[in-house]
């Protein structure tokens, strides 16, 4: 079609046609009257901060939740894998396995206690670390693994920890995606040495920033208590005394109160997060250039925080990646490629870096095949904000991607 100004026209929206969807997503964070009463409820004790009873509060209910012995509730989620590393005396000279998709404070805390990254690559079908190129990157310098349960999905625990086990490794679960994820009927936090978990403005369970350190370890866990709170011995009377180098990473009151009222609404958000990604992958692999995940029947809960698939370029004509979610983005819905390879990033190669760690990998010569072609050509992700809407947005999602496939010629 042309339009009076000779213009062509045509079905899709990014081509002039009228968008499939105008209705948002429904917003994030959600929120009522139980945050703004426990907000003046802080406010009116005047007990702000230091290890306050919100915060006390919070890490009994959430150990409770997870089925672990402690937790400390600190200031975000970097802090927690920082506090963790420190507490193992983990640091210069040492490594750390990672993957190479995921966001970069987990390669930055790494990096911030002096140890190097070693990235492992991931799996084609989950975007998680690959535990069977998982051995391969142990040396004698390996003291640790940080395997990530990228968008809520669990990784495969039982072959990480008979690796780790094998070669006597400190395994730290980055759950920052995983609230309330279950491998195995086991909650994500509680199947590694330690849980790193995240409270940022985008988490299942928020409170704008926090973070939560969760273990069955009591040496880990008093360690990490005296860390995030300057140095001060779990044990002690003395509020002066210092034994240890620590740091000032407390959980405020504020952060804990609205994380106590969030608490109540994650279980019954993870459901219909459920319910609706269940519905989802059922349209969209009903579509030839989509892929969705594998499914495997050891996760027993997934908090999907993203919604993950692949597109498949030559599946639509050689369509690019780019293109697509232009189009895709275009008709109304929330799409985005995701990470980048974290060994691309600049940080890795500058002089900083080989000063704050020792390292002598060259970064720039790092290739991982399947964390490239997700990251550079086929991942693909919605977030979890999206899945708390009813089953005609998510038709609308899988109708958008079909309408681009039916019109496709329009954008080649």
């Amino acid at each position: 079609m042309i339009d009076e100004r000779g213009m062509f026209m045509g079905k899709l929206a990014i081509t002039g046609g009228p968008k499939l969807r105008t209705k948002p997503f429904p917003q994030w964070p959600v929120y009522g009257k139980e945050e703004a009463d426990g907000l003046l409820r802080v406010l009116e004790s005047q007990k702000w901060g230091t290890l306050g009873p919100e915060v006390a509060k919070f890490t009994e209910r959430f150990c409770n939740y997870l089925g672990v012995k402690h937790g400390v509730a600190v200031t975000n989620g970097t802090a927690t894998m920082e506090v963790l590393l420190r507490a193992k005396g983990i640091g210069f000279g040492d490594e750390v396995l990672v993957p190479p998709y995921t966001f970069v404070a987990t390669v930055s805390a790494v990096i911030c206690v002096g140890a190097t990254p070693v990235f492992v690559d991931i799996e084609e079908d989950t975007f998680n670390m690959d535990p069977d190129k998982l051995e391969q990157a142990i040396t004698p310098r390996t003291k640790a693994v940080i395997p990530v349960h990228v968008g809520g999905r669990p990784c495969d625990m039982d072959k990480i920890m008979a690796i780790a086990n094998k070669y006597n490794l400190f395994v730290i679960e980055d759950t920052a995606h995983a609230h309330g994820s279950e491998w195995k009927g086991q909650k994500c936090g509680s199947l590694g040495t330690a849980g790193s978990f995240s409270f940022q403005a985008s988490k299942n369970l928020t409170a704008g920033e926090g973070g939560f350190i969760s273990t069955n370890d009591t040496d880990l866990f008093e360690m990490c208590w005296s860390i995030h709170h300057c140095g001060r011995d779990y044990k002690g009377t003395v509020w002066y005394g210092h034994p240890y180098i620590g740091t000032n990473a407390r959980m405020t009151e504020w952060q804990a109160v609205i994380l106590n009222a969030q608490l109540d609404r994650m279980d019954s958000q993870i459901e219909k997060r459920m319910e609706n990604a269940k519905y989802l992958t059922a349209r969209l692999n009903e579509i030839d250039c989509i892929q969705t995940v594998k499914e495997d029947e050891r996760i027993t809960r997934n908090s999907y925080h993203l919604f993950l698939f692949k597109y498949l370029e030559e599946n639509l004509k050689g369509l690019p990646r780019d293109k697509f979610l232009k189009a895709l983005n275009a008709e109304g819905i929330i799409a985005s490629p995701g990470y980048t390879c974290l060994y691309k990033m600049p940080m890795l190669m500058t002089d900083q870096m080989k000063k704050m760690t020792g390292s002598s990998i060259d970064y720039s010569k790092v290739y991982l095949e399947t964390a490239e072609k997700l990251t550079e050509k086929q991942g693909v992700w919605t977030t979890q904000n999206v899945l708390l809407g009813e089953k005609e947005d998510m038709d609308q999602f899988a109708d958008a991607i079909i309408k681009i496939v039916e019109n496709v010629d329009e954008i080649l």
